[in-house]
């Protein structure tokens, strides 16, 4: 059931697979404005990078970067509609999962994760682009 303050819904169908990490399938975004959050990497308010090698840390900074990024839009990450993952090794899904879990609420975003050759940055093991819906 999707919370009354949420920007956006969730459209349950049996007739897609469920998911099996932290993400919904579709949402139906409500009328609002689009914020559309470039991606962001785990580069702190200085512009160094956070958390080199581990995966854990660079998507907690994410996280934390598109927190800010929203609420200076005026929202909150539950007006967070959609996300796309870019990272080198996506066998590290399920750490980036449980750091998700804890800045996203339920239910979570739509979601699509790729495995790419390389990030601008080599200390970069990850980038998340993010796309939210406020309220007019």
């Amino acid at each position: 059931m999707t919370p009354p303050d949420r920007r956006f819904s969730v459209v349950e169908t049996d007739r897609l697979p469920r998911a099996f990490g932290h993400w919904s399938p579709v949402v139906v975004a409500e009328p609002g404005r689009v914020v559309f959050i470039s991606g962001m990497t785990a580069r702190d308010s200085t512009g160094e990078v956070v958390g080199v090698g581990d995966y854990e840390a660079q998507t907690r900074q994410i996280c934390e970067n598109i927190k800010e990024a929203i609420e200076a839009a005026g929202g909150t990450l539950a007006d967070i509609a959609a996300l796309s993952v870019y990272v080198l090794d996506v066998s590290a899904f399920k750490v980036i999962t449980s750091v998700r879990r804890e800045y996203f609420p339920s239910p979570p975003p739509t979601s699509t994760m790729v495995e790419v050759p390389r990030l601008l940055d080599e200390k970069c093991l990850i980038e998340i682009t993010a796309t939210g819906v406020l309220t007019a």
